[in-house]
């Protein structure tokens, strides 16, 4: 079974603006999984939030990918490419569940580098519970952690809240220099 996995044909195509709601819809029903799963109880809201989410497709050179896994879509990623820095950003990614301990995260992120040669640095985030997030950027796709964001660290990009929600807000940093 191994092998028909490893030969699976993971790729990239950008979203239509028509496809951006489920897009959505997908995202947040991957993440809603693995927080309630985590927390052991159902979520008051989505995450991300729908503004969030507007606020990723809508960031400066953003693109919105759909994942297809042998032309099913499986997964998506929203990345933010600075033509001049070459300083780029994985803001949003996720892969359905269902295909989770396949492969298909990995190739699919190889696919984003791919399509982006000139990076010089990937940045990304990810909520200090997501252990498998954490595992997959630092033992699979090579970031480091680089900063932890807290109530005693909050991260400078992120909106003020002055109703700190430990569980919301506490994120890693990761980097990757190509």
């Amino acid at each position: 079974m191994k092998n028909s996995e490893n030969k699976s044909n993971v790729t990239l195509r950008v979203a239509k603006k028509t496809e951006l709601n489920k897009f959505k819809t997908d995202l947040q029903e991957a993440f809603r999984i693995s927080a309630e799963k985590e927390f052991g109880h159902a979520l008051d809201e989505p995450i991300p939030s729908d503004l969030d989410f507007e606020d990723s497709v809508n960031y400066a050179g953003a693109i919105v990918y759909q994942v297809a896994l042998d032309e099913n879509i499986v997964g998506g990623a929203i990345v933010a490419i600075d033509e001049v820095t070459q300083h780029n950003k994985l803001l949003l990614f996720f892969i359905a569940t269902n295909c989770h301990s396949k492969g298909v995260g990995y190739k699919a992120w190889k696919a984003i580098e791919k399509k982006h040669p000139k990076t010089k640095i990937w940045e990304t985030t990810t909520p200090y519970f997501e252990k498998r997030n954490i595992h997959f950027y630092v033992n699979k796709c090579g970031f480091k952690i680089v900063e932890y964001f807290s109530r005693y660290h909050p991260d400078p990009n992120q909106k003020s809240d002055s109703n700190f929600d430990e569980q919301d807000d506490e994120m890693f940093k990761f980097e990757k220099q190509m």
